[in-house]
């Protein structure tokens, strides 16, 4: 039996390829992003159901049974995140999403401890267990002089940007970087494509940055509320306001950037 985390990726790597076998039949786009997300979801629970039998889910395309709050183990998936990108020929910025709870972590008040996010259309799988003889680019996480030479690269929503994401970027002199799925933004981030923050502060919920959180905190990368709060899960609202994901060098910087831009808009 596979680990949590060997789970994570192979759902994710398997739920993209069944994406892009879809997404090759071509068609209208609209029926093509209702059936990307209803096929992949529906994959995603016939395999946990199999693989984890005593496990609760919360997925974006299903119901939200509040089980799961008295539950010891969630897995929490976006069998699609960036819908509105898969339906768009040759768009690579959407993903699949597959990251596990647990009660027991973080001492007992619940945590994420594996996560997976598949990138099909880049042929890329990033997950909480780096592969022998790789480093999770830890380097960029820890690296204070990494992009020290050139304007902060800021990953935001392509059609969602707030007026606090921009007023940030305006303190800073950041470059706004239009990005689908939240899990292609957290990934540019953390692969190090010369992209140094994901801010978004418009709402979204659990499922979009479950797995994206479990990958970046595994490399090493600053994770927050905008208000430098700890991003929780399991939730009994799984809305979640805001995040922040960084290389810790610059965490200070932004979170001063974000109470100074907060406090102005008052």
């Amino acid at each position: 039996m596979p680990d949590d985390h060997a789970l994570a990726a192979d759902l994710a790597e398997r739920a993209g390829k069944l994406l892009l076998d879809l997404r090759a039949l071509g068609g209208d786009p609209d029926v093509l992003r209702n059936a990307g997300d209803r096929q992949s979801h529906e994959f995603l629970m016939a395999e946990l159901a199999k693989a984890r039998p005593d496990d609760a889910v919360l997925s974006e395309e299903g119901i939200d049974d509040k089980a799961r709050l008295s539950a010891d183990r969630v897995w929490i998936v976006d069998p699609l995140d960036g819908t509105r990108e898969f339906g768009e020929p040759g768009r690579s910025d959407w993903a699949v999403h597959v990251a596990l709870w647990a009660r027991d972590a973080s001492g007992g008040s619940g945590d994420l401890i594996a996560g997976a996010v598949a990138l099909p259309a880049q042929n890329r799988v990033l997950g909480t267990e780096a592969k022998p003889g790789t480093t999770g680019n830890s380097h960029l996480a820890n690296g204070d002089d990494e992009g020290a030479e050139r304007p902060l690269r800021m990953v935001v929503s392509r059609t969602r940007a707030s007026n606090l994401v921009k007023s940030v970027a305006a303190r800073l002199n950041a470059e706004l970087v239009p990005c689908g799925s939240a899990g292609a933004k957290v990934a540019a981030v953390v692969l190090g494509e010369k992209n140094d923050v994901y801010l978004h502060s418009g709402g979204f919920y659990e499922w979009d940055t479950a797995a994206p959180v479990a990958v970046a905190r595994q490399r090493g990368f600053h994770v927050s509320r905008i208000d430098g709060s700890p991003v929780v899960y399991n939730q009994e609202d799984p809305l979640l306001p805001d995040i922040l994901v960084c290389r810790p060098a610059i965490a200070g910087l932004l979170l001063n950037a974000i109470r100074e831009a907060t406090t102005h808009a008052i």
